[in-house]
């Protein structure tokens, strides 16, 4: 059965790193079908909708998608939604995947060592974070002189997040973190973290600890190498995972992939980058490497999902890095390498 794919370009750099990815992954699923779609604030300004009815339509009957980025104004604009949370709201695209690799992609003063020390393992973990519930329901409203957003977790959420990250670990390294604030969120927290413990019962085999989230971050950016898997509510997810891509490379180069029942979004983290939108020097290595995700767990093609990120990082150990990753590649060039190390495919 052929691979289908909605492709979402976005906005701004979006359009220039979606299709770089797309040519990457037809050298290693070359039965891959696209169909074309649109969503995003220029979108928005076009046709009064960031998430048009027509894209949800496509994205249903692929059942998988590639979202570039949105450019989401940091004011209130009427009618608008940001479309990302939209397609995760509209397909219950619960699980937000975010793992970091260290290839030893080190950029020069990010503050992230150029060698590690003897005998430590590089970094390889994967945040796993709950992505429909918590401040992102978008609930704030007026009360006379106080703005009010509503932290929104349930159990049965926290549950299915939860299964998730064990299940996950169990295939790793059998070593699950839970990161929460319980100690100043009692009730929203610890709903969230006694609902996967509660869970962590059916898996005896994955050893489970806790952290708080200030401390996690701490740990996260000076000694990565100790987690595995973590779990987490959807800021603290999004926060968190952002800090870790600094292992990886930086945001560039870090992926991830909305997964729901059926349905999955890969999308690039970076965002829209408007300071280099049109330059032709965004780094494609993200949104590749988000399609790999799909390959690895929406379309159940793990060696295809290899093969795919192999190139990514062979390619940029060899010196195809934008300027990003310190040196003076383009998007094309960077995609050429890959596609150089992906051969004819097939």
């Amino acid at each position: 059965m052929s691979l289908k794919l909605c492709v979402i370009p976005g906005d701004g750099v979006g359009s220039e790193v979606i299709p770089c990815a797309v040519e990457a992954l037809r050298r290693v699923a070359p039965d891959l079908e696209t169909i074309g779609a649109d969503a995003g604030w220029e979108c928005f300004t076009r046709v009064g909708n960031a998430f048009p009815e027509s894209t949800r339509a496509a994205i249903a009957a692929c059942g998988a998608a590639l979202f570039g980025a949105t450019s989401s104004p940091s004011r209130k604009v009427e009618g608008y939604r940001s479309p990302i949370l939209q397609m995760r709201q509209a397909f219950d695209l619960y699980a937000n995947l975010r793992p970091t690799r260290d290839v030893g992609l080190r950029v020069a003063g990010s503050g992230v060592g150029a060698e590690l020390p003897p005998g430590v393992a590089p970094a390889d973990l994967l945040i796993v974070r709950e992505n429909t519930e918590g401040l992102y329901v978008q609930r704030e409203y007026l009360r006379g002189g106080e703005a009010v957003a509503e932290r929104v977790i349930t159990a049965a959420a926290s549950a299915r997040i939860g299964r998730v990250a064990l299940e996950h670990a169990r295939r790793r390294r059998k070593r699950l973190t839970i990161v929460h604030k319980a100690n100043i969120l009692p009730l929203t927290d610890g709903v969230f973290r006694d609902a996967v413990r509660a869970e962590a019962a059916a898996f005896p085999e994955v050893a489970i600890n806790e952290l708080l989230v200030d401390t996690a971050a701490l740990q996260i950016g000076a000694r990565p190498q100790q987690f595995d898997v973590i779990v987490t509510t959807n800021l603290f997810g999004d926060i968190l995972s952002d800090l870790a891509s600094m292992w990886g490379g930086g945001m560039g180069v870090a992926p991830a992939l909305n997964l729901g029942e059926g349905v999955a979004i890969a999308e690039p983290v970076h965002g829209s980058a408007p300071d280099i939108a049109g330059k032709g020097v965004a780094n494609p290595a993200g949104a590749i490497l988000s399609a790999a995700l799909l390959l690895r767990h929406h379309w159940a093609r793990p060696e295809a999902a290899d093969q795919l990120e192999m190139a990514v990082f062979t390619a940029l150990a060899a010196g195809a890095r934008t300027p990003d990753l310190g040196g003076t590649a383009t998007t094309r060039s960077v995609t050429d390498a890959v596609l150089g190390e992906l051969g004819d495919g097939g």
